[in-house]
């Protein structure tokens, strides 16, 4: 059994502007995979808009394995469509982990991430101290789609005895 770092809560808020699938609408839900973990969630019928806000959990055992998030539009008949992808970059939260930083004033915004090709950040991504925890909320744009965002916050779960970053 290989040895955990630490478990990393994904919650998936809202989907933004998402593309039409169907001839009115789309029935998108989310696709999260790292390495070989894969995590799905619900589907919000006929909406562009869904919000979905729902927690899920990876396991993370190599931190340098890209964390993918796709949008799917659900078919009942035929295969799913995609709706479009993006990469969540989880360095710069690992890193102010790595820090080991307790007790801060809430509201404290540790570190400030600006969008970059690489990252499929929308806008400025804050890693912030809230109500006792690390998080970082960011809106991430669609990839390989004509339009399309979705919002998720980022949150880390020690494992006791876990080996940490």
């Amino acid at each position: 059994m290989e040895a955990l770092a630490g478990l990393l809560r994904i919650r998936v808020k809202k989907g933004i502007n998402l593309a039409r699938r169907d001839s009115l609408s789309s029935d998108p839900f989310v696709v999260i995979t790292m390495g070989t973990q894969k995590l799905k969630g619900r589907t919000v019928e006929n909406n562009c808009n869904p919000e979905w806000n729902e927690e899920l959990t990876l396991a993370i055992k190599h931190p340098n394995e890209p964390v993918i998030l796709v949008v799917y539009d659900k078919d009942t008949f035929t295969s799913h469509d995609k709706m479009g992808d993006a990469q969540i970059d989880i360095k710069p939260f690992l890193e102010v982990h790595k820090l080991g930083l307790q007790e801060l004033p809430d509201g404290t915004v540790i570190k400030r991430v600006l969008p970059t090709k690489e990252n499929c950040l929308a806008e400025e991504s804050r890693i912030v101290y809230h109500n006792g925890k690390i998080v970082q909320d960011m809106i991430l744009v669609l990839r390989n789609v004509e339009c399309g965002e979705v919002e998720i916050q980022l949150e880390w779960i020690e494992i006791p005895g876990g080996i940490g970053l």
